[in-house]
């Protein structure tokens, strides 16, 4: 996102097994009295935490509003179970400045939550990050995929715990904009830009894009690449052991282009959705629900907060559907915020341990506006069916999904505005003709990235 919204900030793996109904999920709120516990009951007790009496305990984040209301519930039954002072600092959406940033003024926090992966990484290899210990180790064999799992470690050192995934692959539609139009949920790419024709014919732009916060423009190209590519060249293009300049690259943004260089597609053209910040992009299809400046919009399950917050109703007004299959199968991205030690501590270890068991995600589950890879959760914490229904088909996928590939990259590329990644897509939508030029743009950039 890279913002708390985003994940990136993230579940996809869930998408091709759900019903749209099921999908009308996140953004009630749906918690229970205090949002400690789900349906009146109390966070199970499945692991033992030591005294931690008198000590303290900092941890950042990205999340604010909500999300932060939510995740401090958490840290508070931490804070019951040990006797730990724990705080929280928000770092700002740019995780590794921050941090690099109190480690250099010799001042980090305890632990941070990572939304991407090549933050991770980068953390782990300048030494930042510290490895979990044994009592976290054995919370993650028993609670987590292998896919979850490695995702958290580099060079086979464990060093992140995914405590929040979330779903990238979904687009919300205005139901009034469709039945005006006349046009259907596709389960393809070739029939999503027939719909979307249909709703540019009937007077409504037909995708709002939000092209100012260069991510989105990432989780387009991931979602097409994944279902056009297959997962064996998304995993190579993610670790970049082949090049952006790859005619696979290639087909995927001239499939982009399909799209993004149509007249009437994109509400406001290419200059408005370059222009257009992500939460607009949602208001702009839903917050004059019965005559809106869009009738679709792309992105994540937190969308749901944001068609809320324009006033719209969920599986009324707004419905949504999985990301149209490009190649064979329908893309599954997911996204998710890892928990990594930055100090060797028996407490910050011990957050850890408590962040692996079902014990902390009952708390937040329960709250809602959460999805967990954790399998010993009880589905019974999720408030309501639908999230029950994603959360159960998120753990039955196992290892069969992907993560956001530009979350996997190093920060100077997947992870910074006005650069990288993010800095070229924009470009790319301004200018959907000009494939080679980005591609050879898109490569410059990575090896330099993945060089250093």
């Amino acid at each position: 996102m890279h913002t708390s919204l985003r994940t990136k900030r993230s579940t996809r793996a869930a998408v091709a097994l759900l019903s749209v109904g099921a999908l009308m999920l996140t953004a009630a709120g749906c918690g229970g009295d205090d949002g400690d516990t789900a349906g009146g009951s109390p966070p199970p007790v499945t692991v033992k935490l030591p005294s931690l009496k008198g000590q303290k305990l900092q941890v950042t984040a990205v999340w604010t509003g909500t999300e932060q209301e939510n995740f401090t519930k958490v840290l508070k039954e931490f804070e019951k179970r040990t006797g730990a002072t724990v705080s929280f600092v928000p770092s700002g959406d740019d995780m590794s400045a921050f941090v690099g940033s109190k480690i250099a003024g010799g001042a980090p926090p305890d632990v941070a939550m990572v939304g991407q992966v090549g933050v991770l990484r980068e953390f782990a290899q300048k030494g930042w990050a510290k490895p979990v210990d044994a009592a976290t180790e054995a919370q993650l064999k028993k609670n987590f995929a292998k896919g979850w799992r490695d995702l958290g470690a580099w060079k086979g050192t464990q060093y992140g715990v995914y405590f929040k995934a979330s779903n990238k692959s979904l687009v919300w539609y205005n139901t009034s904009a469709f039945d005006y139009a006349g046009a259907k949920e596709p389960k393809t790419w070739k029939d999503f830009l027939a719909q979307a024709q249909l709703v540019s014919d009937s007077g409504t732009d037909a995708i709002s894009v939000g092209g100012q916060d260069g991510w989105t423009l990432t989780d387009w190209f991931e979602n097409v690449y994944l279902s056009q590519a297959g997962p064996e060249k998304y995993d190579q293009l993610a670790q970049h052991k082949i090049k952006w300049t790859d005619p696979s690259v290639t087909k995927a943004l001239t499939t982009l282009a399909e799209l993004w260089g149509t007249k009437g597609l994109l509400a406001g053209g290419r200059d408005g959705a370059l222009h257009t910040a992500f939460p607009d992009s949602v208001s702009k299809t839903f917050a004059n629900a019965a005559e809106p400046e869009a009738g679709m919009v792309f992105e994540g399950d937190f969308v749901a907060a944001n068609v809320a917050d324009a006033g719209a109703e969920l599986d009324g007004d707004a419905k949504v559907f999985p990301f149209p299959a490009v190649g064979a199968k329908p893309p599954v991205v997911t996204g998710g915020d890892a928990a990594v030690a930055l100090k060797r501590s028996k407490a910050s270890q011990a957050l850890l341990t408590f962040l692996a068991s079902p014990d902390a995600a009952h708390i937040w589950a329960g709250a809602g506006g959460f999805i967990s890879a954790n399998k010993s959760l009880d589905l019974s914490a999720y408030p309501n069916a639908p999230l029950r229904d994603i959360a159960k088909a998120l753990i039955s996928a196992g290892n069969d999904f992907r993560f956001d590939m530009s979350d996997q990259a190093p920060a100077s590329f997947g992870g910074k505005p006005a650069q990288g990644e993010w800095k070229a897509l924009q470009d790319f939508l301004k200018n959907p003709r000009n494939v080679t030029g980005i591609q050879r743009r898109l490569e410059a950039d990575a090896a330099k990235a993945y060089q250093n």
